[in-house]
């Protein structure tokens, strides 16, 4: 098969869908791989590590598009991208389609087979979001303790405090992976944590584990509504796998917070899970509504790129192998697990998920790999 891998073009995105290491395991099983020139700059690797391992370099997006069967990609494609896609070309990247009508039905009008990242599933788990959640779980704290400090917008509270001085109080909705890894650095910076998940299971799982200043608390409107009234940073990691995140903080309740408060918005990606949250960028990382700071980055690994492309692509090669090995029917016919992240598939949408956030036709994903 031939292999495209572009240079990510979305603001200051710069991982890499696949490293020197993944493409000499591509050639490896006879495959021939193009990268586009300096796509890898931004992670760490040169075009002559890529061309080492036997890639073929291409000056531009173009060519790089143009030539491919399958093009491995980190993020969606954005509007200037979308006119590349060819029909049956295979496309497989992060989408989150339910966040953004206008790219759901420009890959409806292209034709492609689009397989989701978001959406591959193995025992009621997401192997190939689980790296990514882990980084910007961990980082949510990272850069919610900096925006709190009083230059960025912030109180000005230390997350950990000092002797003497309490430390910050910070809740965490959600108890999935980003939630636990959010709440993992927040307790080792010595904040003051609550984490709340509507499965009591799971809060269970989290108390038996959790650092002794990790409180765990059921999730509901009301108890929601009562803890951020004290909370100085709120963590937002709900998902609902394929699907629009539920919205857990209204505006009405931005009122009730203090001033200065921070919100970080992980579930941007999939439509956001405060009523007030926008996608923002690095470049542009924060606003401010109603006194309270919102950081709602659609793309927060992308400030760590080396960290994050490697544990990408720790997950991905192996799917993508598969692909490149079988072709996308068939390796989605023997693997149901990657069979769960076809989205759209030659114009037609096979996620339920998808379908339902629009209102679009619905077609069982059999009737396409029939």
């Amino acid at each position: 098969m031939i292999i495209g891998v572009p240079k990510e073009i979305k603001n200051n995105e710069n991982r890499v869908a696949v490293t020197p290491g993944g493409v000499t395991e591509f050639v490896k099983h006879g495959h021939t791989v193009y990268v586009q020139s300096t796509a890898g700059n931004g992670s760490g690797f040169s075009d002559d590590q890529y061309n080492q391992a036997g890639a073929h370099i291409l000056k531009t997006i173009e060519e790089v598009y143009g030539i491919a069967e399958m093009i491995i990609k980190v993020k969606e494609p954005i509007e200037s991208e979308y006119a590349l896609i060819r029909e049956n070309q295979l496309l497989f990247t992060y989408f989150h389609f339910a966040s953004y009508e206008p790219l759901t039905h420009a890959m409806i009008k292209s034709g492609a087979i689009c397989l989701a990242y978001e959406t591959v599933e193995v025992n009621r788990t997401l192997p190939l979001l689980v790296p990514m959640s882990e980084v910007a779980g961990r980082m949510s704290i990272q850069e919610g303790a900096k925006y709190l400090e009083k230059p960025m917008g912030g109180l000005g509270i230390l997350l950990g405090g000092v002797p003497g001085v309490k430390p910050a109080n910070v809740i965490v909705l959600g108890g999935g992976v980003v939630g636990t890894q959010a709440a993992k650095i927040a307790a080792g910076m010595g904040a003051d944590v609550t984490i709340m998940d509507v499965n009591l299971n799971r809060l269970r799982q989290l108390d038996d584990f959790m650092a002794p200043n990790v409180k765990t608390q059921y999730s509901s409107e009301y108890n929601i509504r009562e803890a951020i009234k004290t909370a100085d940073l709120v963590i937002g990691g709900v998902l609902i796998p394929g699907a629009k995140a539920p919205k857990l903080i209204t505006k009405d309740m931005l009122s009730t917070m203090k001033p200065g408060a921070v919100i970080v918005d992980v579930a941007i990606d999939q439509g956001g899970c405060f009523e007030t949250s926008k996608p923002t960028t690095h470049a542009e990382p924060t606003y401010v509504v109603d006194g309270v700071v919102h950081y709602c980055v659609a793309n927060m690994p992308g400030a760590v790129p080396y960290t994050s492309t490697l544990a990408l692509t720790n997950a991905t090669l192996p799917y993508a192998i598969q692909l490149a090995n079988k072709g996308w029917k068939h390796a989605c016919i023997d693997n149901a697990d990657l069979r769960l992240g076809l989205n759209v598939v030659n114009g037609k949408v096979v996620y339920e998920g998808v379908s339902q956030a629009f209102g679009l036709d619905y077609t069982p994903v059999a009737e396409v790999l029939a």
